[in-house]
């Protein structure tokens, strides 16, 4: 049981530093699409305003919580993997 706890304990922490990673990244894609969107098209007004409607735009798209199967997908492969040892 103890094995099964530090599992989880190191695996959820495993799982967090690659989220943080992944999602650290994806915005600061984002942010240079917008960045090289705005000055490509020449559109008039405030940089910093565009860039921020278009990052408050990128928090409630798919691809925010797209970034979440990095808790699922694993999780999932664990359990079904546990689960055929175990009962099969």
């Amino acid at each position: 049981m103890l094995a099964f706890v530090r599992l989880v304990v190191f695996g959820f922490i495993a799982l967090t530093v690659i989220y943080v990673a992944i999602s650290l990244w994806s915005r600061a894609v984002r942010r240079g699409k917008l960045e090289r969107e705005w000055e490509e098209t020449g559109r008039p007004g405030d940089k910093d305003t565009y860039i921020e409607t278009g990052m408050t735009d990128y928090e409630h798209s798919l691809r925010r919580r797209l970034i979440l199967l990095v808790y699922v997908i694993p999780v999932t492969v664990i359990a079904v993997i546990i689960y055929v040892t175990n009962f099969m």
